[in-house]
């Protein structure tokens, strides 16, 4: 994967794409200024929910014509579920409030009704089953494509409703269906169906997942591009608030889980303690805007207008190209998140 300021060779690296509902825009910028660059060469992505869609178009793209018909692909994606697009009322509407759930994984109706979709079953609030996302994905993304690029592997997490476990479909599996499953809100959508077995929203146990990138890729370098804030500063003090920092904190507790996970392995590593073993001493690096999008406030996860998107795409562009120019330089060699900072 080339692009115009492509130098010697690429450095291989993993994406992991978290969800964020309308600030998924902002991923798009971030893949969008990585993709331009060319000087990484993507081995995996991981994505879910809202990461979940930006990584399948993104392959879906690269496996059409490479980087700029990827880029192309995205930006066409993000217009299609902006209000400029061509979905029916109906699909608007609920799409409108889909993109505020979606933000945190799932079962996140503050920025819309305080209670009604966190209480209401899918039956009772969406009685019809519109899923205004289906449509779209279907229209952009070339599944058969996908399904046949082997350069690159792709992780896309649902959670098994019976089980509580993760599932984590490979790019082989690649459907609509796993897509919708992996962005399944209980609140508004039946679970998706796959083989029989039941699936819902994959940010309840990763967002993103990054245990399939110890084990079924080479590169040890992780580039985590993360929407919702860990940490908060201020204690909420309304319902709203409430509910929103609750989600944040829930739909982040396996991406911590894994963060220790890897500290740990990498301490062993320093001290001798895993020779010889199939473990790999992981390098973490992060993309985000956290003070700008936690500025944006939770209720414009809801926001589909066009303007808003090119917004979050340009802070993306802007994050992806600050990461280029300050952290390059230590892909390969080490990483840049402060996990046991991160972790104290």
């Amino acid at each position: 994967m080339s692009g115009v300021r492509a130098a010697g060779r690429p450095k291989p690296v993993n994406l992991a794409l978290q969800g964020g509902g309308a600030h998924g825009a902002f991923t798009w910028g971030v893949i969008d200024a990585l993709l331009a660059d060319g000087r990484l060469a993507i081995e995996g992505i991981s994505g879910t929910s809202a990461g979940a869609m930006n990584a399948a178009v993104m392959l879906g793209g690269i496996a059409a014509g490479g980087p700029e018909v990827a880029r192309t692909k995205l930006a066409a994606f993000w217009q299609a579920v902006s209000v400029d697009g061509n979905l029916s009322g109906p699909q608007r509407a609920l799409l409108d409030v889909f993109l505020g759930a979606w933000g945190l994984g799932g079962g996140n109706g503050a920025g819309w009704l305080p209670f009604a979709p966190v209480f209401a079953a899918p039956t009772t609030f969406n009685p019809l089953e519109i899923n205004p996302l289906r449509d779209v994905v279907e229209s952009h993304i070339d599944f058969d494509a996908v399904r046949r690029y082997d350069p690159i592997k792709l992780f896309i997490a649902a959670t098994n409703v019976h089980t509580g476990k993760v599932r984590v479909f490979r790019r082989d599996e690649m459907r609509a269906d796993v897509l919708m499953a992996s962005a399944a809100l209980p609140t508004l959508f039946k679970p998706v169906e796959i083989g029989g077995v039941p699936y819902w929203d994959g940010g309840y146990m990763g967002n993103p997942v990054l245990f399939p990138f110890f084990t079924e890729t080479q590169t040890e370098d992780i580039v985590l591009v993360q929407i919702n804030p860990i940490k908060r500063d201020e204690t909420p003090d309304n319902a709203r608030d409430i509910l929103e920092r609750v989600n944040e904190i829930t739909f982040n507790a396996s991406l911590m889980h894994e963060f220790r996970a890897i500290d740990f392995v990498r301490r062993l590593i320093d001290a001798g303690r895993l020779k010889d073993t199939h473990y790999k001493r992981i390098r973490l690096h992060r993309i985000d805007a956290q003070h700008e999008l936690a500025g944006l406030g939770a209720a414009t996860k809801l926001k589909a207008d066009w303007d808003f998107f090119q917004r979050l795409h340009e802070l993306g562009v802007a994050a992806g190209r600050r990461f280029l120019k300050t952290q390059f330089d230590m892909i390969g060699v080490e990483g840049t998140l402060d996990l046991q900072k991160e972790l104290a």
